[in-house]
């Protein structure tokens, strides 16, 4: 049996949701499969990954092949790197120990980098709040200046009529 590590789709339209999956190479995307191993939901950003690393790394080194897009999900939640630096530990170039500090490392990296770009995006959301802000304050004050300007000359027109009504009725000497 051909096994692959592949996405099956979920979610409704335009709004895309996937299971990764592992399933015979046969099967239709979203019908049998044999173990679902995480989901992957690219709506957000940085997208979404939820993986049960240690089932993801089983499978990839009994063979099973995946796809281009579950590679690239799997290489960059680490699986191909603990399965790299297994081969190393066998291979005896370093220990365990050692494999596993390189991979945190790396994770902690990782990690780093997604909370950087979570808060650029937080970052830029605020500004472009306070940019529209002062856009909306600057129209504000324009209103409101004109509507000084209108109220100023209707109280000038109306003392202005006031007078020439007062003058009016004051008697002629």
């Amino acid at each position: 049996m051909a096994t692959k590590i592949r996405l099956q789709r979920g979610g409704r339209k335009h709004y895309a949701f996937y299971r990764i999956v592992i399933a015979d190479s046969r099967a239709p995307r979203d019908g049998r499969f044999t173990e679902k191993i995480g989901t992957y939901n690219p709506n957000t950003n940085p997208a979404t990954v939820d993986l049960d690393f240690d089932r993801a790394l089983y499978w990839v080194e009994n063979g099973a092949q995946p796809t281009t897009t579950t590679h690239n999900i799997l290489k960059g939640e680490g699986v191909y790197l603990m399965k790299h630096l297994r081969v190393g530990v066998k291979k005896g170039a370093f220990d365990e120990a050692t494999a596993q500090k390189k991979f945190d490392a790396w994770k902690a990296d990782k990690q780093k980098g997604l909370d950087n770009i979570r808060e650029s995006e937080i970052k830029a959301k605020a500004e472009a709040a306070a940019k529209e802000l002062e856009a909306e304050k600057k129209i504000n004050e324009a209103i409101a200046k004109k509507v000084a300007e209108k109220k100023a000359a209707e109280a000038a027109a109306k003392a202005e009529a006031e007078a020439n009504a007062a003058e009016e009725t004051q008697p002629e000497a």
